[in-house]
């Protein structure tokens, strides 16, 4: 169970809705290469509401800060009906942003006082082993579910290659397949590295925002769903009060 899953089974438990802190699932039709998995957001047959998915048209060019205005419009919404906001996702420069208040000018980023948000962090430590086993699991099968019809798709309904390498990661190497500069083989090779690459560095982010003083509770990947959920759950007990 990653981490949609689990924390679309907290909310089914708490009453909580998911607010997505992934750069690139704003985005209509981007929905295989990024990820989505949208099933994880049903649990025993109740839908779990999310936010910020599916939130703009593929080739427009979107931001942290419009991150941050839209953030902000899900999460007083949300709170405004008396649920509670879970924030999900692998953009630790999204996470940070919103969680820690930025105030973003050109050229710099500086950082509010203190942010208006009481929050706990929660993040799933696996070992370094399986985090590449799964990763490169997850990419063959989401090859299989169709990511390269995917990319051809979006091309067909008006993506240019140059907007394909601008979102970068699976765009940018089916793009660089799909016009003939790799085979499908190379492709494969090159994009499976450049993710194991990102997700080196999306650790390195978070283990930067321990530094800085951020408290994340690192809980162990290969517990079993309902432990993982439970343990979750009490943390987040004394911030619904």
């Amino acid at each position: 169970m990653g981490k949609t899953a689990v924390a679309a089974h907290v909310c089914a438990h708490i009453g909580g809705e998911i607010i997505s802190a992934d750069s690139r699932q704003v985005y209509r039709g981007m929905d295989i290469g990024t990820g989505k998995d949208l099933a994880d957001y049903v649990v025993n047959g109740q839908a779990i509401p999310y936010h910020l998915i599916d939130i703009v048209d593929a080739g427009e060019k979107y931001n942290i800060s419009l991150y941050q205005q839209d953030f902000a419009a899900a999460y007083n919404d949300i709170r405004r009906r008396g649920k509670f906001p879970v924030l999900c996702g692998g953009s630790g420069l999204y996470i940070d942003a919103v969680v820690s208040g930025y105030t973003l000018t050109p050229g710099q980023k500086s950082t509010s006082a203190a942010s208006s948000i009481n929050n706990l962090y929660v993040g799933l430590d696996i070992s370094r082993e399986l985090r590449r086993e799964r990763i490169t699991a997850r990419l063959h099968q989401r090859l299989q579910e169709g990511m390269v019809d995917e990319a051809r798709t979006l091309l067909a309904q008006g993506l240019t290659i140059d907007d394909m390498l601008y979102y970068g990661l699976e765009y940018k190497f089916l793009a660089l397949y799909l016009t003939g500069k790799y085979t499908y083989e190379e492709m494969t090779e090159h994009l499976n590295a450049a993710i194991h690459q990102f997700a080196k560095r999306q650790m390195t982010w978070f283990r930067s925002m321990e530094r800085k003083g951020a408290k994340i509770h690192w809980i162990d990947a290969t517990l079993p769903p309902e432990e993982k959920v439970t343990l979750i759950s009490t943390m987040i007990a004394p911030f619904r009060q």
